[in-house]
């Protein structure tokens, strides 16, 4: 495995800014098959890597390599069929409300507003107190629905439903926010909006985050550190630390020569992976490829 360093930028302290929170996770030497004897398909392969506590680590690799998997060991909805997931140096044996998921799809619940979606954990750990709904207040000021309050999923567009489901899991103060490419799907200026406010969530609270993509323009945004994943059966190929100061702003990264260069190394490796899944008949990597060759022939 490939470790590019390039110095985290220090977590500000004091004077306003905030502390690093939440929890420590080490996957080591994880693998995760699927199916029985003849039929078995290996999907990760002793796979290893750290998510700093505090830090935001994006993982990034080509479709179907196995991200989903390994999001799915770490929150503890599956085991491993070997190797290890701890959190703060105990074993991930099932689900805990220290780590909680935000998937692609939309988990609103139809028939609630959406400061009721927002209350619904305190409300079913019995904690519907003033604090917390002060703070439902506040989350809802910080994504932009305080008008959208009583809105039910189906009046909200894409992007609120997206900004509601994260203050529904920021208002449960998890140790830990596992998101699985939850801008997918939306437009180009909504995706950006929603990069943008996740990256101010992420400034304010500080949680660790374990974030993954296929958009390498949103990993080196919100980034600390980058995974780059191998093809299927998956694991690390290399690890890019990334230094740039918080808080970032979309026009200043495009315009960075260290993002760029980054951007370069990624997009390098991650064609070398593709390719290799090309050759076993992928078509989500022959799409990759054709993106990829026709923006290296603007270069």
């Amino acid at each position: 495995m490939q470790h590019v360093s390039q110095a985290h930028a220090s977590v500000r302290s004091d004077a306003g800014t905030p502390t690093s929170l939440g929890s420590r996770i080490i996957v080591n030497n994880v693998s995760k098959s699927y199916g029985a004897d003849a039929f078995a398909k290996q999907v990760v392969h002793n796979c290893s890597f750290t998510i700093e506590r505090g830090k935001l680590t994006v993982m990034i690799g080509p479709s179907g390599c196995g991200k989903s998997t390994l999001i799915r060991l770490i929150a503890g909805f599956e085991r491993p069929i070997s190797g290890t997931v701890t959190v703060d140096d105990k074993p991930v044996i099932g689900p805990g409300v220290d780590r909680l998921v935000v998937f692609q799809e939309t988990a609103l619940f139809p028939w609630m507003t959406t400061y009721d979606n927002i209350m619904y954990g305190p409300r079913a750990r019995h904690e519907d107190t003033k604090e917390m709904r002060d703070f439902a207040e506040a989350l809802l000021q910080k994504v932009g629905l305080s008008a959208f309050r009583e809105k039910y999923p189906a009046q909200l567009s894409g992007g609120m439903q997206r900004r509601a489901e994260l203050a529904r899991s920021m208002i449960n103060r998890p140790n830990v926010m596992i998101l699985d490419e939850p801008f997918r799907g939306l437009d180009a200026m909504t995706k950006r909006l929603m990069q943008e406010y996740y990256a101010n969530l992420y400034d304010e609270f500080r949680r660790t985050t374990f974030f993954v993509t296929t958009d390498i323009d949103e990993a080196i945004y919100l980034a600390d550190r980058i995974l780059i994943m191998t093809n299927i059966p998956t694991q690390v190929r290399a690890v890019i630390d990334v230094n740039l100061p918080r808080p970032r702003h979309v026009e200043n990264i495009t315009e960075s020569d260290e993002a760029n260069a980054i951007k370069m190394q990624a997009l390098s490796l991650l064609h070398e992976e593709a390719m290799k899944s090309f050759a076993k008949g992928s078509k989500a990597a022959a799409d990759f490829i054709d993106a990829y060759s026709k923006r290296m022939n603007k270069k």
